[in-house]
């Protein structure tokens, strides 16, 4: 007999529970938070842009008008913006129970960050990397809390961390860079999580995908005009995100996807990742270049 369809009616109450959500104002991280709002959680939207922020809390607020929501300025590619946001953040909210870290770009013309970092590595990977260290001692203390990931299908193709040139300065292919980015999301979530089980510490680190959905991420993409025909809405693609964030039978290291057609569509369900995304010595080789490049040492 095949397992019941995971909705989102079957989010837990958040009652009580702080949640931080990147690149919440459109996309998969706008329907994130709409779905943790709805069930009670403290959202916090952080975003690059407070305009779009806004207007995504007063769309949420249409369905959800009691819910706890706030706007925190954070430009993932920016050190400078990481840090003063994490400093907003505990100020106001020492307590943290979810870090969901959804913002990415795809495929871009090659482009980069404020330091120099290409721009998908450095948003996709290096920001979130970055963030999570700066507000991991919000989140240790604190009893079921989890820190979610989101990668992508893009993980498996032709992926590898290109060491030689991570910056992508000799030749720039943007699926491959995307490929690295997203590949190096779920090294990060792996071995955050074994980082956090040799402290013992109560937090748990997931990763999630959302299958193939279309949304504003695409928007370089030659898939772009399939996606947003025949994919699945933004809301059906946050809901692994979601199940990853509060199913209550979650471990650390799990991976969310949809369960059907090569993970693209489907109920959202636990799925495997590619071999070379729980390969130790990567994870250990990517997590040292990242705390040397973004200047943030997890202590772990």
């Amino acid at each position: 007999m095949a397992a019941p369809k995971w909705t989102t009616a079957d989010i837990p109450d958040q009652t009580g529970r702080v949640a931080v959500v990147t690149g919440a104002n459109t996309g998969l991280g706008r329907e994130t938070a709409r779905a943790l709002a709805i069930a009670g959680a403290e959202v916090i939207l952080a975003v690059r842009d407070t305009g779009k922020g806004a207007a995504a809390t007063a769309d949420i607020r249409a369905k959800a008008p009691t819910a706890k929501l706030h706007v925190q300025k954070l430009d993932l590619g920016s050190l400078a913006s990481i840090h003063a946001a994490s400093d907003d953040l505990h100020a106001a909210h020492p307590r943290i129970d979810l870090l969901i870290n959804n913002a990415g770009v795809m495929y871009p013309p090659y482009g980069v960050t404020e330091d120099g970092f290409e721009l998908q590595f450095g948003i996709n990977h290096l920001g979130h990397f970055a963030l999570t260290g700066l507000l991991l001692d919000t989140l240790t203390d604190v009893p079921g809390s989890r820190i979610v990931t989101v990668s992508s299908i893009g993980h498996r193709v032709g992926a590898d961390i290109h060491f030689d040139d991570l910056q992508w300065t000799k030749k720039y292919k943007p699926s491959a860079a995307y490929a690295q980015s997203k590949l190096a999301n779920l090294l990060f979530a792996y071995g955050l999580q074994h980082r956090l089980t040799a402290k013992k510490l109560p937090t748990i680190s997931l990763g999630a995908h959302p299958g193939g959905a279309g949304t504003d991420l695409q928007r370089h993409s030659p898939m772009m005009r399939i996606m947003t025909r025949v994919g699945r809405s933004a809301a059906q693609g946050a809901e692994p995100t979601l199940r990853a964030a509060t199913d209550p039978d979650a471990h650390g290291e799990d991976y969310y996807g949809p369960l059907r057609m090569m993970q693209t569509t489907g109920p959202a369900g636990r799925v495997d990742s590619s071999e070379l995304s729980h390969d130790r010595a990567l994870q250990d080789r990517l997590w040292t270049v990242s705390e040397e490049l973004t200047g943030v040492d997890y202590a772990l």
